[in-house]
C-alpha cells in the first residue's frame, strides 16, 4: 500500500550521532524517508509538528506478546524462574487464536505508545491445547502477524521450535501445543509463513534443553536458505548450564557454536550465566546478544556480562520479553545502571550507545537492517518524545541523547510513525483508540491470567 509523501518537522531530533534543532523529515509514498534537512528555524507549509526530540523507532528485539496477561500478578509473593514458568504455562495453556490476536494487539499498541515501532516475537504456542494443529497450522503465528498490522507496528515473527521438556525428554503435558514432533515437521510448517511489507519471518531455537542437538542443524540450514534471523534463549538460568554439561560435557554456548547456531545473523537472549569461553565464542562469531533488563530482574536471573560481550565482539539490542515492562528507555538505561551495581564504577555506555542498542542494532538483529536512523533511504520510522514532561524537562541546552536514556520513559511518547504512517499523534493511538480497555478486555478473556485454571 502506497502512502502520501509527508513531512514532519522535528522541534529536535537525534541525528548524525548529535541532536539537532528544527529538522524537516521527508517521507515518501514507499514508507521510507527522503530526505533529512536540518536548520529549519519554522515547520514549513504542509508538514506535520513535532514537538519534543524525534529519535529513530525502538526495536523491541524480544518479546513473548502472551506473557503481557501476567503483569500485576506473578509479582505476588516469592518464588524462582521455575515457579513463574508455572503461571506462563496457564496462561499459554488458555490461549486460542482469537484470543492471541487481541491480547497482542494490545500488546503491540501499548508498545507502539512507548515509541517502539518494530518488535521481535518469540513465538512458540503453535498448536491446540494438547499438542492437535490447528486446521490452518500457523493460525497462532497468522494471529500475531495481523496484530501487529492493526496496531500498527513491525513484527518479525520468530517462529520457534520447541521439542524437549529437557535434553531428549518428551514435552510435559503443558508443552505439547508449542512442539511439531521434530525439526523437520517445525520446517515444514514455518516455510508457510511468509514475508509481508510490515512482517518478517524468522526462526528461534528456544534452548538448547528444548532442541535436541542433532536437529540444530536443520534449523540453522532453514534460516541460512533465507537468509532469516534466527534467535535462540542462552544461559538464562545456572540449571540449564548444569543440565547441558550433565548431557553434554559442555555449555550451552560451546553446544550452539559446534553445531554451527552462532553467527552474524543470530542473537542470543539473556546471555546471563556466562564462561571466559562463551563470552569469547559469542563475540568472535559476531553473535548479537538480547539483553532484557526488566525482565532478568523481575524474575531474579542475574546480571548477566554485557560489557564484556560488547568488548569481544557482541553487537547488543534490547527486548522487554516478560513485559513486567514495555519501555526500551528503561531497558537501555537498566542494562547501564545494573553494570554499575555489579562493577560499583559508572559510565560503561554513553546514551548514544544505549540508544542504538534500542535502535539500529535492534533492528538489525530482526532483520531490519534499513530502519533504525534516521537519514535518507531508511524506512520511515520515528518516535517522539516530550521535553515537558517532570521527568524531562531541562534547559534546552543541555539536550542530548541522555535526556531520553536516562530521564524519559515510554509514558513521554508523544508520537510514533512507523513506515511514513502517524500511529501515535499527540500521546494517542490512532488505531487503536482506548490501549487500556483493550489491554483489560483481553487480559480478561484469557482465564488463566485471572490465576484461575486453564
Amino acid at each position: 500500500m502506497s502512502l502520501t509523501p509527508q513531512s514532519y518537522w522535528a522541534e529536535y531530533a537525534c541525528t548524525g550521532g548529535r541532536v539537532e534543532r528544527g529538522v524537516v523529515v521527508d517521507t515518501a509514498a514507499d514508507g521510507r524517508i527522503a530526505a533529512v534537512r536540518t536548520g529549519a528555524a519554522a515547520p514549513p507549509v504542509g508538514a506535520v509538528t513535532l514537538r519534543g526530540l524525534t529519535l529513530p523507532g525502538l526495536a523491541n528485539a524480544h518479546s513473548h506478546a502472551f506473557h503481557r496477561a501476567l503483569r500485576g500478578t506473578v509479582q505476588q509473593g516469592s518464588g524462582t524462574f521455575w515457579t513463574w514458568r508455572e503461571a506462563m504455562y496457564r496462561v499459554a495453556a488458555a490461549l486460542t487464536p482469537d484470543t492471541y490476536f487481541d491480547l497482542a494487539r494490545a500488546a503491540y499498541a501499548e508498545m507502539a505508545l512507548a515509541g517502539i515501532t518494530c518488535v521481535g516475537e518469540f513465538h512458540y504456542v503453535h498448536h491446540r491445547a494438547g499438542g492437535a494443529p490447528y486446521e490452518e497450522p500457523n493460525a497462532m503465528g497468522e494471529a500475531l502477524i495481523a496484530a501487529a498490522a492493526e496496531a500498527g507496528i513491525r513484527i518479525t515473527l520468530l517462529d520457534t521450535v520447541y521439542l524437549s521438556s529437557g535434553f531428549g525428554a518428551a514435552p510435559e503435558p503443558h508443552q505439547l501445543r508449542f512442539s511439531d514432533g521434530d525439526a523437520e515437521a517445525w520446517a515444514e510448517r514455518a516455510t508457510a509463513l511468509a514475508d509481508r511489507p510490515h512482517a518478517r519471518i524468522g526462526a528461534a531455537v528456544h534452548s538448547v534443553r528444548a532442541v535436541p542437538a542433532a536437529q540444530l542443524a536443520t534449523v540453522v540450514r532453514w534460516a541460512e536458505d533465507r537468509q532469516a534471523p534466527l534467535h535462540v534463549h542462552l544461559s538464562e538460568q545456572p540449571a540449564e548450564n548444569e543440565a547441558c554439561h550433565a548431557a553434554h560435557g559442555v555449555t550451552p554456548t560451546r553446544l550452539l557454536a559446534d553445531h554451527g547456531v552462532l553467527g552474524p545473523r543470530t542473537s542470543a537472549v539473556h546471555a546471563t550465566h556466562l564462561t571466559d569461553e562463551d563470552i569469547a565464542l559469542l563475540g568472535g562469531s559476531g553473535t548479537t546478544i538480547c539483553m532484557c533488563p526488566t525482565t532478568e530482574r523481575d524474575l531474579a536471573d542475574g546480571i548477566g556480562p554485557a560489557k564484556r560481550l560488547q568488548e569481544a565482539g557482541s553487537p547488543l539490542s534490547l527486548g522487554s520479553d516478560s513485559h513486567a515492562v514495555i519501555d526500551l528507555f528503561e531497558e537501555a538505561r537498566a542494562m547501564e545502571l545494573d553494570e554499575r551495581l555489579r562493577t560499583r564504577t559508572r559510565g560503561h555506555w554513553t546514551a548514544a550507545q544505549l540508544l542504538r542498542a534500542a535502535t539500529a542494532d535492534g533492528h538489525a538483529s530482526l532483520g531490519w537492517a534499513d530502519a533504525g536512523r534516521l537519514e535518507a533511504g531508511a524506512l520511515a520510522d520515528f518516535t517522539t518524545i516530550a521535553l515537558d514532561s517532570a521527568r524531562t524537562a531541562g534547559p534546552p541546552a543541555r539536550l542530548g541523547a541522555e535526556t531520553a536514556v536516562f530521564a524519559a520513559t515510554g509514558a513521554d511518547v508523544r508520537h510514533t510513525v512507523v513506515g511514513g504512517r502517524h500511529v501515535v499523534r499527540d500521546g494517542a493511538h490512532q488505531l487503536v483508540h482506548d490501549v487500556g480497555a483493550a489491554l483489560a478486555a483481553a487480559i480478561s478473556a484469557v482465564p488463566a491470567a485471572e490465576g484461575n485454571p486453564s
